[in-house]
């Protein structure tokens, strides 16, 4: 089956990729960690992902980091909450994240 074009869906979909120390050594198992949109489910982001990088997906994980609460000047203020995907890609296939889209 051959991926679908991008469409202007699937960039709303994936924000940016996740580039941290664990994100890294999770590439090793074949695995991207992306931000995504909140309303986001499983099945766009893997969707999103095949049409944009042109790989297949196995398995979508999603999690919701909370936003922390921070003090500017001593005001309180509150990050927002932000969506993540670890994204499971098929034996062999990679995404190159620093080069992006």
């Amino acid at each position: 089956m051959a991926a679908a074009q991008p469409t202007v869906r699937h960039y709303d979909t994936i924000l940016s990729p996740v580039i941290t120390e664990k994100s890294t050594l999770l590439s090793e198992q074949n695995k991207v960690v992306f931000r995504v949109a909140d309303t986001a489910t499983k099945d766009e982001i893997a969707a999103a992902v095949e049409a944009l990088f042109k790989v297949k997906v196995t398995k979508v994980n999603t999690l919701v980091v909370k936003g922390k609460t921070k003090r500017f000047r001593g005001i309180k203020g509150r990050r927002n909450d932000v969506k993540k995907a670890v994204v499971t890609l098929a034996e062999g296939q990679s995404i190159d994240v620093t080069t992006g889209l």
